[in-house]
């Protein structure tokens, strides 16, 4: 990781003029601009603001973070000795606190979490979630496409995403709806994020509570009879890593590639006329535009000497999926069928739900695609807005318009 041959030299880590926000309007309007602008004085990393008066370390490198995912001795996931010092009403608090789970432990305790996830998740039946997608896609478009427009975020993918994650893991709407509000203000990262952090905690010990009393054939249930023996504050904060990496992120990676294939029609249209498979299609809005753009943070315990400059103990290092996928040293030649990406995440922590999280996206764009070919985007590309928030690539809406259809039959289960 050091550079012993290198120059060493120090980042300005402490002085807040040379520190670039992350947060804000104008970093979501274009933020791989402000990447850009980032490498020329700071090379592989630079020094941000992840809030107001929170500083942090992004890592805009390709090679420089894959060897920090791949190092969870010098970098490790737990936060503890970092959130000491930082206010209970912080608004990027919630996404970074320690958590019994493993996205944001080390170690021991790191693999029994991660069990019980990757063991929960791979009881999952893809044949039948494919179904269960299918269903609930092809109901939602028939709400919509008599009536010429729609938004697609509002009208299709959340709701879609909502209603999916809710049977996966075996959720009442009464509860997903609580999980799926407390989770957006999380993500959002404002003032309201510690109430959505309650919201949510609360809403996911409720469902623990009830799979106690009757488990069924669902993720919750899978975890809470895994041989790891979870608490039920254990089994929450499992439930958390999943319903944080399902909802928002599965939302976002969902409306982004159908973004993207509606602002490059000749992209758009090897989508539709089967030239390009929507998996590769996901693939491409993984590298270029990724719906969780700055994550998999990492505290280290002692300074670390990265690339020739010393990295602050006990301060967040923060991975730039979005920069790193479009590094210059890597960017270039045809990225299909490419899985070098960082969207999903490396290393331990690696995303453990790829399969499922792709399949569900996947099905989704198949069944609007095959519904409405030819619709169009109601705004022209830059009058689009994407929500401001240090970590999500997020649009706040997505409207089209079409030509009127009369809905398909939604399929039985």
């Amino acid at each position: 990781m050091s550079n012993p041959r290198g120059k060493v030299r120090e980042l300005p880590f402490e002085q807040p003029d040379a520190r670039i926000p992350i947060y804000t309007e104008d970093f979501a309007a274009d933020p791989h601009a402000a990447y850009a602008r980032m490498r020329e004085p700071f090379g592989s990393l630079a020094p941000i603001w992840l809030a107001p008066d929170v500083p942090a370390t992004l890592v805009i490198g390709y090679w420089t973070a894959l060897k920090i995912l791949h190092d969870p001795e010098h970098f490790p996931a737990d936060p503890r000795a970092w959130q000491r010092d930082i206010p209970p009403q912080c608004p990027v608090l919630p996404m970074m606190q320690w958590r019994p789970n493993a996205l944001r432990s080390s170690g021991t305790e790191h693999a029994r979490y991660r069990s019980a996830t990757v063991e929960a998740l791979a009881r999952v039946d893809l044949y039948r979630t494919h179904k269960v997608v299918e269903r609930i896609a092809v109901a939602l478009v028939g709400e919509f496409c008599g009536r010429g427009r729609a938004d697609l975020i509002s009208d299709f993918a959340s709701p879609l995403v909502f209603a999916v994650i809710g049977e996966l893991i075996g959720c009442d709407s009464d509860i997903s709806a609580r999980a799926t509000t407390g989770m957006a203000m999380i993500f959002d990262s404002t003032a309201d994020a510690a109430e959505g952090n309650r919201l949510m905690v609360e809403a996911l010990a409720e469902l623990v509570r009830r799979k106690r009393a009757r488990p069924g054939e669902d993720i919750t249930s899978w975890l809470l009879a895994h041989p790891s023996a979870l608490t039920d504050e254990e089994a929450v904060h499992q439930l958390v890593t999943l319903y944080g990496a399902a909802s928002e992120p599965l939302t976002n990676l969902i409306v982004n590639t159908l973004s993207w294939m509606l602002t490059h029609p000749d992209f758009g249209g090897e989508v539709v006329g089967g030239g390009l498979s929507t998996r590769d299609a996901l693939t491409h809005v993984l590298f270029r535009d990724p719906p969780i753009a700055n994550f998999c943070m990492s505290y280290p315990r002692q300074p670390q000497l990265v690339d020739g400059v010393w990295v602050p103990a006990h301060r967040p290092v923060v991975i730039s999926l979005a920069a790193c996928n479009n590094d210059p040293a890597v960017v270039g030649g045809n990225i299909r069928g490419n899985e070098s990406h960082l969207g999903l995440g490396a290393g331990p922590h690696r995303c453990p739900a790829r399969m499922l999280a792709e399949l569900i996206a996947g099905e989704a764009i198949d069944q609007l695609l095959d519904a409405l070919p030819e619709m169009m985007p109601a705004l022209p590309h830059e009058r689009l807005r994407w929500r401001p928030g240090p970590f999500h690539r997020a649009l706040e809406e997505l409207p089209v318009v079409f030509t009127p259809v009369a809905p398909l039959s939604v399929p039985t289960r």
